[in-house]
């Protein structure tokens, strides 16, 4: 592949990826509910395992 097909390749992929629509995935505007969740998980892990004496 030369240098200028793979130019033209990487702009075809980029053209067509900015093209696409949104399929109504996840947002990124939880971040906060996300941290909470996470930490909560965290603490749980920790009191199970000093309860079970592992740590």
């Amino acid at each position: 592949m030369t240098t200028s097909a793979a130019t033209a390749t990487t702009a075809t992929a980029s053209a067509v990826t900015g093209a696409r629509t949104s399929t109504g995935g996840p947002k990124d505007d939880s971040s906060l509910l996300e941290h909470i969740v996470g930490w909560t998980l965290v603490v749980v892990l920790a009191m199970l395992l000093t309860q079970t004496g592992l740590v």
